[in-house]
């Protein structure tokens, strides 16, 4: 089967063994869709997960692809689809940890329960909303790589959410200067998705959250002709045409936490 974006992030983890290819693995992780295998279909926005007992600990097993589910449990295993994020919230107050890729992958590994505690602490670090007047934009000044390869993917994931993004440098008008990634036409109540996204990045590349503003704009904004004439673009992926809609199941939501029996 071939290699996934998680697979490579866990490859240069193990590789290397340090903080910053660490970090970039767990935001990898949360930003990834993930498959948990379950003991028996969803039930009324209720799920029941497989449990897997190792090292005195009980661990939920989850995939990064269909595929690899279905080869470890068969192709009618029962499983929700939820974000890395999602399963971390709904884990950690059960004292659950997660077994990743197990069977195989090269990502195969066991993430503890006291992991996953930190994870849901950490993606508990959200965006604070400000307001404040901008004087001037310019060019991005220099910026760890690992924010930028961060941004790039994350964006890449938020398929349909806006229509692209500029990060740019920035003067207020108190004076203070700083990054703002400014968010081209983001869809109704997607607002807050991108923010969250965004402070993720952050968080896991080893910065402040000051470090990077986000705002948001329309196109026709004078404040979007400005950033695009200075700023580094980022596109946001299109999604691809609806064939048909399709009633999502209990627990098959991959930003919505389930609620575990």
């Amino acid at each position: 089967m071939a290699e996934t974006a998680l697979d490579h992030a866990h490859a240069a983890m193990e590789a290397t063994h340090d903080e910053a290819t660490r970090m970039a693995f767990y935001q990898q992780l949360v930003g990834t869709e993930l498959f948990m295998l379950l003991e028996h279909d969803a039930d009324d926005e209720k799920i029941s997960p497989k449990i897997f007992p190792a090292e005195g600990h009980s661990f939920v097993l989850v995939f990064d692809t269909e595929g690899r589910l279905a080869e470890f449990a068969g192709a009618g295993a029962a499983y929700a689809a939820l974000s890395g994020r999602a399963i971390a919230g709904a884990l950690a107050p059960e004292g659950f940890g997660r077994c990743i890729n197990l069977g195989g992958a090269s990502s195969e590994m066991l993430m503890p329960p006291d992991a996953v505690q930190w994870l849901k602490q950490t993606l508990g670090k959200g965006p604070d909303e400000v307001e404040t007047k901008v004087r001037e934009f310019g060019p991005p000044g220099v910026l760890p790589e690992s924010l930028l390869k961060g941004l790039d993917a994350r964006l890449a994931s938020a398929v349909g959410l806006a229509e692209n993004a500029y990060l740019a440098g920035v003067v207020y008008e108190n004076g203070a200067d700083g990054h703002m990634l400014g968010i081209i036409d983001a869809m109704p109540g997607a607002e807050a998705a991108l923010a969250q996204a965004v402070s993720e990045v952050l968080q896991f590349s080893g910065l402040e959250a000051a470090a990077l503003d986000v705002g948001f704009f329309s196109a026709e904004d004078q404040i979007a002709a400005r950033l695009a004439r200075v700023g580094l673009r980022f596109d946001l992926p299109k999604p691809a045409p609806v064939v048909h809609e399709e009633i999502t199941p209990p627990g098959m939501d991959p930003d919505k936490p389930p609620r575990l029996k």
